[in-house]
């Protein structure tokens, strides 16, 4: 006594459904805002969209992009833990932090994602090396990033992907600037 031909759809179709799911997680990981340190870009619990292969296949990484990262930072479950934070200058670029300005390169940056519009720390001009990455919140005052030694440079091995696109809350729905 075999399947009915109506089980047997349904066991097709579920299959489909995992094996197109399995393909779309290889390309792109929904991840929740867990801080405030992106405000007023994103804030906590926003549902956003990490593409883990846009660097891969459609160049390196760049000035204002939005990535997800892991860090040397724990999670109270002990998992290194994940960041969401702003590129603000790649390999060869040097980056200071003067006045409340951010220097890239020898310019001051014009910032209009920041929260309240200056950076109220200052660094002395660092050049990012060859494989890393210089990040910061947009909430400057309430962002752990670049600047902390605990966080530091972002190695390029260790970025997830791009952030890409905000599902939730759905007034606030599309792609990320």
């Amino acid at each position: 006594m075999g399947l009915s031909e109506n089980a047997k759809e349904w066991i097709k179709d579920i299959l489909v459904a995992v094996v197109v799911s399995i393909v779309i997680l290889q390309f792109i990981k929904p991840t929740i805002v867990r801080e405030h340190s992106m405000e007023n870009t994103l804030k906590e619990n926003d549902y956003i969209l990490v593409s883990r292969q846009a660097y891969a296949l459609f160049g390196d990484p760049e000035s204002g992009d939005i990535v997800v990262f892991r860090s040397a930072l724990k999670t109270p479950a002990g998992k290194d833990k994940l960041l969401v934070k702003r590129i603000i200058a790649v390999p060869g670029d040097t980056v200071a932090i003067e006045d409340g300005w951010v220097i890239l390169n020898g310019e001051a940056l014009e910032e209009p994602y920041t929260k309240d519009g200056y950076t109220a720390s200052e660094l002395e001009e660092v050049t990012v090396p060859e494989g890393y990455l210089f990040a910061m919140g947009d909430n400057r005052q309430n962002s752990m990033d670049s600047r902390d030694s605990r966080v530091g440079m972002i190695p390029l091995e260790d970025v997830l992907g791009k952030a890409f696109f905000r599902l939730y809350p759905f007034d606030h729905i599309g792609g990320l600037d």
